[in-house]
């Protein structure tokens, strides 16, 4: 593994892992949230597929999230429990069931969305315009090539 090679892995498994305490210490501090980071991201794929409409199904989110539907069920489930979401019939189809944000559910969404808002501004204040097309260039190439590896790899199941 070359110098570059071993600072780049190093870089990544540092900023995933920070990304996710800077999370869990967003979930801490807010007391009123009894949520994990993992029903955190269900309730922020919930409220970017409501969008678009009526809530998405649960198959919806188990293709978005690239979850299994028993385990989106099972979350889904907890999420009912908590308050923070509900479970509509479709008035276009009653045997689709549509999952959408409860007034709770929309809150901490938004908590979610204003701390990543944050996050990004921090990080993107002190750089220049180049050093920003550099790192949007960057991060353009490596999700490119997380997606294309991930692909590669569904279709090998």
């Amino acid at each position: 593994m070359s110098l570059f090679e071993k600072e780049l892995n190093d870089l990544l498994v540092q900023v995933y892992r920070s990304i996710g305490q800077m999370e869990e210490q967003m979930v801490r501090m807010s007391h009123h949230m009894n949520l994990s980071i993992s029903e955190i991201h269900l309730l922020e794929a919930v409220g970017e597929a409501s969008e678009d409409g009526e809530g998405p199904t649960v198959s919806e989110l188990s293709e978005r999230l690239r979850i299994s539907p028993p385990s989106v069920t099972a979350a889904i489930n907890k999420l009912v429990t908590k308050g923070y979401v509900e479970k509509e019939k479709s008035r276009k189809d009653g045997r689709m069931v549509h999952i959408t944000l409860t007034k709770m559910g929309q809150k901490a969404n938004l908590a979610h969305r204003y701390f990543h808002l944050r996050m990004v501004h921090s990080i993107s204040k002190d750089l220049t315009e180049e050093e920003q097309a550099a790192m949007l260039k960057g991060m353009q190439k490596l999700n490119e090539f997380f997606a294309l590896k991930i692909h590669r790899n569904e279709e090998k199941l």
